[in-house]
């Protein structure tokens, strides 16, 4: 039997003891009460409140005009709908960023008012303290390296990371670095899969790859891209699942239809 149907709760305990006997973790994003009930439901092992929510749910380029007090919202409707699942909650641009006070400040203030399990930052040894600070207040803290969404306007652009020597040395090092100061797992996205694979069997802490090819201890996706709700995202990674927008489309332009032609509600639909 597998880590995965003995526990009731996922805890970072059972994550590491997933990568120990090997078991894939799956991850996916969310941001409100109904999606999440419904992805903890299938027995998700992860969810991520992702300031992915600043391009899915709030429809801005970037993931930098996102709110702290969003990104509370966005968790609070998640804690609320899940029993098993461990939730991570990102911390948005700015709330972290060469500030450790702040970046505890911000840490305290999502696990109070959301009843979130961790946190993710984005970066290497750059936020050492930041993370420190962090793990001191007893947070469990997962490390995010390769692309990091919040410096795109430093990369320039959301290619693939480190595929020159000097960029993937640094995030080998980085890597060992946030499992050294004690971070519970890393996010790999977007960096080639023999890096990954390498990073990834150099660690004792589990590593989720999106990009990152299949020898990561785990994967995560955009639960709106996997489910195509989203349209006009098709990077090479990504698997759709479903393609919910044309099949909402679809029963919005029937009911739509009905409405018009006085076919609902019929009879048996009234009081």
């Amino acid at each position: 039997m597998s880590v995965n149907k003995e526990v009731k709760r996922v805890t970072t305990h059972v994550l590491q003891a997933m990568k120990a006997r090997g078991e894939r973790i799956s991850m996916l994003t969310a941001y409100d009460y109904s999606m999440a009930r419904i992805l903890d439901a299938a027995g998700i092992d992860v969810l991520l409140v992702g300031d992915s929510a600043s391009n899915v749910m709030a429809g801005h380029e970037t993931t930098l005009p996102i709110t702290l007090d969003q990104m509370i919202y966005h968790a609070q409707s998640v804690l609320r709908a899940v029993k098993r699942s461990l939730v991570v909650v990102d911390l948005p641009f700015g709330s972290y960023q060469g500030n450790s006070t702040k970046a505890l400040e911000s840490t305290i203030r999502i696990m109070k008012e959301s009843g979130a399990h961790a946190v993710k930052l984005e970066g290497g040894k750059e936020i050492t303290e930041s993370i420190q600070r962090i793990l001191s207040a007893g947070v469990p803290v997962m490390g995010h390296l390769g692309l990091t969404p919040q410096s795109i306007y430093k990369f320039g652009t959301y290619t693939v990371r480190a595929k020159e020597e000097a960029e993937a040395e640094k995030l080998k090092e980085d890597a060992k670095h946030l499992e050294d100061i004690g971070c519970f797992g890393i996010v790999l996205e977007k960096i080639p899969a023999k890096l990954a694979k390498e990073v990834t069997e150099s660690l004792t802490i589990p590593t989720i790859g999106i990009g990152a090819g299949g020898n990561t201890d785990g994967q995560v996706l955009v639960t709106h891209d996997l489910l195509g709700i989203t349209k006009d995202f098709q990077p090479r990674f990504l698997r759709r699942y479903m393609e919910l927008f044309d099949t909402i489309k679809g029963a919005v332009q029937q009911y739509i239809t009905d409405v018009k032609d006085r076919e609902f509600p019929n009879e048996k639909e009234q009081y």
